[in-house]
């Protein structure tokens, strides 16, 4: 595809949303059981509190839509976790419609819930097409069970196919499925294998993650021991250009770091609305055990326990906006600290890039002042461009994409 025709796809992309309009993301966190690479806030063996969680959760939505004198405008919604999947269709139910009570929701929303093949049902996925879930997320990871049974994953590929299957039939036309590279002993070929496998599904996105071994995990306490024989980093990069290539071919588009996504047929990307919310740096709520916000020049985080964020939603009073009864952490965004984070999540925005415009808007001082020494160096080192009909967009090159790190490092 000409980068023209790439260009007209994005561009209605940035002019489709309201720029006062909010994101929810609400944390699930359960899970039948937890992966060995996670460090995310998830719990399994919970399950016997999630309806108590669920009321928790609504009381918090409520609670933090109270302290607007207004209905604040949403415009998408993302059922995270942990498995979001194991919760009933009643219960996503009612935290609709608590949402729909109090937030101006609205009817184009982009509703997005993740979910694990093996933990959904033909009728479960009916259910929630019909309260108006309109995106779902599935966790594939990988094609191969012997890939799986490392990841400790409960499913394998068979369930894959007919969870896709089942969604299809639920009337989904927009799914996501994710996929790891860089796994232990994971070849080159293997991971062709899992590409092609999965495009056979023909997905409407992809999103592919590298592992990387956290602290805390059992993965990183195996790779301590030397029990994991976890790809170079070179095999890893081949990895990562490879499915560059290969979803090029296939007629997607990469428009983040991680993230592919088909043309619509309707003049756009089906990308992920909600988490384009994050990279360009606009507002959003986060509300659950552990889930993170960004609203009112604030960053908010919850408290991560299960016990402790039930006693808070319970037991709290509303509180000034954007915060929550249930925040841990609540500390204003300074304006250096705001601009270095819109360039690093920005620049992952890998066609859209950051806009010296939208900066300047922004911040009131140009891109190229407040970074010369930083931008003049990346550019030497062939990992940033200009790019745009005014050369106005700063991107990452196709070097700068495989040594990311390195680029948004730079402007802490």
């Amino acid at each position: 595809m000409r980068p023209q025709d790439i260009d007209r796809l994005i561009q209605p992309v940035l002019s489709c949303e309201r720029m006062d309009a909010h994101s929810l993301y609400l944390h699930i966190p359960f899970c039948q059981k937890r992966c060995a690479y996670c460090d995310f806030n998830t719990f399994a063996g919970l399950e016997n509190t999630i309806p108590a969680y669920v009321s928790a959760l609504c009381r918090e939505i409520r609670l933090v839509a109270a302290s607007l004198p207004y209905r604040l405008p949403v415009h998408t919604l993302f059922f995270g976790g942990g498995t979001p999947s194991l919760l009933s269709v009643d219960q996503v139910a009612a935290i609709l419609e608590t949402v729909a009570a109090v937030f101006d929701v609205s009817p184009q929303a982009e509703i997005s819930l993740e979910a694990n093949p093996g933990t959904v049902t033909r009728e479960a996925l009916r259910g929630l097409r019909r309260l108006g879930v309109n995106r779902l997320s599935f966790g594939v990871q990988s094609a191969h069970p012997e890939e799986l049974t490392i990841l400790t994953r409960l499913h394998d590929f068979s369930d894959v196919i007919r969870s896709v299957q089942w969604a299809r039939e639920a009337g989904f036309d927009n799914l996501n499925l994710d996929l790891m590279f860089g796994l232990p002993g994971q070849t080159l070929e293997r991971w062709r294998r899992t590409l092609e496998l999965t495009l056979g599904l023909h997905p409407e996105h992809l999103s592919l993650y590298c592992l990387t071994i956290e602290k805390g995990t059992p993965f990183f306490r195996w790779s301590a021991r030397g029990l994991l024989d976890i790809p170079d980093d070179d095999l890893a990069a081949d990895m990562y250009e490879l499915a560059m290539d290969r979803l090029g071919e296939a007629g997607f588009i990469q428009y983040e770091i991680s993230n592919w996504a088909r043309p619509s047929g309707e003049g756009t990307l089906y990308s992920c609305r909600h988490n384009l919310q994050y990279w360009r740096g606009l507002p959003y709520l986060g509300m659950g055990a552990g889930a993170h916000g960004y609203a009112g020049g604030f960053r908010t985080a919850n408290v991560k326990p299960v016990p402790h964020y039930l006693q808070r939603c319970q037991h709290g009073e509303s509180q000034p906006f954007p915060r929550s009864p249930a925040n841990e952490e609540y500390h204003p965004v300074s304006e250096k600290d705001d601009m270095a984070e819109m360039m690093m999540v920005g620049l992952r925005l890998t066609e859209e890039g950051v806009s010296g415009e939208v900066f300047q808007r922004r911040f009131g001082r140009r891109l190229q002042e407040v970074y010369k020494k930083t931008l003049a160096t990346l550019e030497q080192q062939g990992l940033i461009e200009w790019a745009g009909q005014n050369q106005d967009q700063l991107r990452l090159t196709r070097r700068g994409r495989l040594l990311g790190n390195r680029v948004f490092s730079a402007f802490l």
